[in-house]
């Protein structure tokens, strides 16, 4: 199969925790994906202190010598931090096999320190693009006019949009395409800093709540929407006072990061921003405040938007400085949960015309959307039963007589766990598997035969303490 020609630099941002972390002498610090990432959490949970920053380090590094080493190639989570998220080497593959995009040339992975303000990481993205854009503009004639192509994962959005829309990234970029980028928040990032790991996941075997509320990218990826309820209606995390768990300086802070987005997504002739947005999945979005917890709440003002699963629909895409109105419309909505937006078929078709190409398909009859909306747990503790239900919404032509399977598969290459789907009437569906041993799971849940309505859901089972 011939490769599409691109002539741009594409730059590729993970999520949150999807850099690989090391020390000084390489030895790594974060760096447990795949197989290896059930087992080896509770041991990386001793050395977590380590990876603690100080307070008030604002948009500074803390000199503690970790630097970031490359892409996460697999599954990879940390509880009380974010859901787990599937790896970037399968996006980096497809990648080079479908078009002209060259490691090292002009296909650049960009890792960074995902502890740290996403402000950082934007002037140190500022600097990498600058030397390598200038390098290969300079390898060839034809090249000369080259401009960027940002693909950015979850929070590697917020980290590029800085660069872009504050640091002069506009001059040289053509386009900015996010992936399920929180540009104004996500709830589960605001209860992880408030509950902590006390009604988390206990067998980690060590509380990792401290770590994640000494994060200044946590705190900017809490929501920047009134999303708390109160006897005055919905409230803004940042104007709550006593909020338990957060740091209100760094939930200031992260305000005022987001301010400075809204008020360049004004700017006249702004880079096209492309964002792709999950849809049709459990997504908490609101919360209610009962003494020192938050309960997460699916609705907000009485409506269920969903989203993809993390994401909230309405946190997916940017607004501009008077949150009045979208700056940017939706480019692309696929049916899929936050985590495995970077591998979806359909996602991928869309990355394919945004890099300037079409890829021919076909549709027969038959081939309507089914978009099914997949709960399952993200981490479950070990001798949990791992129980999924499945919906359909009721305008699906025999949304409660479908033939739905499920597969459970670990990501350590052993054999899957297959099973179909009962349904419940009114477009429900659910099954159980046995409790899965230790380790990472990709969950894939389809209509029968009909691939392209598959929904991928991730979940991480712990070891037990003893």
């Amino acid at each position: 199969m011939s490769r599409a020609r691109v002539d741009d630099l594409v730059v590729v941002l993970p999520g949150i925790m999807g850099s690989r972390l090391a020390n000084a002498d390489g030895k790594p610090v974060w760096d447990l994906s795949g197989g290896a990432l059930g087992r080896g959490l509770r041991t990386f949970g001793g050395s977590v202190r380590k990876l603690r920053l100080p307070k008030d380090i604002g948009d500074d590094h803390p000199g503690d010598a970790v630097v970031p080493v490359g892409l996460m190639p697999d599954v990879h989570a940390l509880p009380g931090i974010w859901r787990p998220i599937d790896g970037y080497k399968d996006l980096l593959g497809w990648l080079e096999r479908s078009f002209s995009l060259t490691p090292g040339e002009n296909l650049v992975p960009f890792p960074y320190d995902w502890r740290l303000s996403c402000r950082y990481n934007a002037e140190r993205l500022r600097k990498t693009v600058a030397r390598s854009l200038g390098r290969w503009q300079h390898s060839a004639p034809e090249r000369r006019d080259a401009r960027v192509v940002f693909i950015c994962h979850s929070m590697g959005g917020l980290v590029a949009r800085h660069y872009v829309e504050l640091l002069g990234g506009h001059e040289i970029t053509r386009r900015v395409i996010t992936l399920g980028t929180p540009h104004r928040g996500s709830l589960d990032a605001l209860v992880h800093l408030v509950n902590g790991l006390r009604k988390g996941w206990g067998p980690l075997g060590v509380d990792l709540s401290a770590f994640a509320r000494s994060l200044p990218s946590l705190h900017q990826l809490a929501p920047d929407y009134a999303c708390v309820t109160g006897p005055e209606g919905l409230a803004y995390a940042r104007d709550l006072p006593g909020l338990p768990g957060a740091d209100p300086a760094l939930l200031a802070d992260a305000a005022r990061f987001h301010a400075d987005l809204r008020g360049a997504a004004d700017r006249p002739s702004p880079v096209p921003l492309h964002a792709i947005t999950g849809i049709a999945q459990p997504t908490l979005t609101t919360a209610g405040l009962s003494g020192d917890a938050l309960t997460p709440l699916w609705l907000i003002g009485g409506a269920d938007e969903r989203g993809d699963g993390t994401v909230p629909r309405l946190s997916a895409r940017p607004t501009n400085a008077e949150s009045t109105d979208y700056a940017v419309p939706e480019s692309h909505t696929p049916c899929e949960q936050h985590g495995s937006l970077q591998n979806n078929k359909g996602v991928r078709d869309a990355l394919y015309g945004l890099l300037g190409h079409e890829r021919p398909f076909h549709r027969g009859e038959g081939d309507d959307d089914v978009p099914l909306s997949v709960l399952a747990p993200s981490f479950a503790a070990p001798g949990d039963p791992y129980e999924v239900e499945v919906t359909v919404p009721e305008e699906v032509r025999d949304h409660d007589a479908l033939h739905l399977t499920a597969e459970l598969r670990p990501a350590d290459g052993t054999p899957p766990v297959p099973r179909t789907l009962r349904s419940l009437g009114e477009g429900r569906y659910t099954t159980a598997f046995p409790a899965p041993e230790p380790g990472a799971y990709r969950l894939s849940v389809r209509v029968t035969a009909r691939a392209e309505t598959t929904v991928t859901a991730l979940t991480v089972v712990g070891e037990a303490v003893e």
